[in-house]
């Protein structure tokens, strides 16, 4: 674990939310299974959360279900699968390690808080409700918006014009290979959190840390190295 020279400023830091702010990605995988228990698939789990993480609700139920499957049916089962989530997760909440203490610093040097998520507007509702933070963020953008999931960078892209921030301003975190490339692919910097991926499975010239959680990063000084930009 570690990081490189933080160079150039920085004015927004926009986070996944799974298994980067919530340390929700077993729970995820948990409600893969019984949902595929539910309509009789046939699922190697590693192999469904290698095809998923990252992809919006439609692009995950056209992995399982084929490319034909109709959108409004998508997103019925997509509900549904969510739903045993939340009801799996809900009484086992919790975030990843120090993220509530590492976003409320950002925000007093000055950085905008961004999340950009392909997760649905429940998922987000439902983690923010837990999080409790002192201020919602800055910028959301969702998986239910009618943009492209990750690998592709409209999501992340998204959040940042909604923070009015340059993509080369903002540093994205993010647990999953999709996720990192769509970081690259928006010309942002990233930071890996090593939640669910090895440090190896999320490298990329444009990654300037790793890390195991927010208390690692901050016992780094990750934020108060960085190059923060002053109006």
């Amino acid at each position: 674990m570690g990081s490189t020279v933080l160079s150039g400023s920085v004015e927004a830091l926009i986070f996944d939310l799974d298994g980067t702010m919530i340390d929700s990605m077993p729970w995820h995988a948990r409600s893969w299974l019984r949902f595929a228990r539910d309509h009789g698939l046939d699922i190697e789990i590693d192999d469904v959360m290698r095809r998923t993480t990252g992809r919006t609700g439609l692009e995950c139920m056209r992995e399982l279900f084929g490319q034909d499957l109709d959108q409004e049916r998508a997103w019925e089962l997509i509900a549904q699968k969510e739903e045993i989530y939340r009801e799996l997760f809900g009484p086992e909440f919790c975030e990843v390690p120090g993220f509530g203490i590492f976003s409320d610093q950002a925000r007093s040097l000055g950085l905008k808080v961004g999340i950009g998520t392909a997760g649905d507007r429940y998922n987000i509702a439902f983690a923010l409700s837990h999080l409790k933070l002192p201020k919602p963020p800055h910028a959301v953008v969702g998986g239910d918006e009618g943009l492209p999931g990750k690998p592709e960078p409209a999501i992340f892209l998204a959040a940042a014009s909604q923070m009015g921030a340059p993509a080369a301003a903002c540093i994205v975190f993010e647990d999953a290979p999709f996720g990192i490339e769509a970081a690259r692919r928006a010309g942002m910097r990233a930071v890996a959190l090593c939640t669910t991926h090895a440090a190896a499975q999320l490298a990329g010239p444009h990654v300037i840390a790793c890390a195991r959680d927010y208390h690692e990063l901050m016992s780094m000084n990750f934020l108060e190295k960085l190059h923060v930009a002053t109006s």
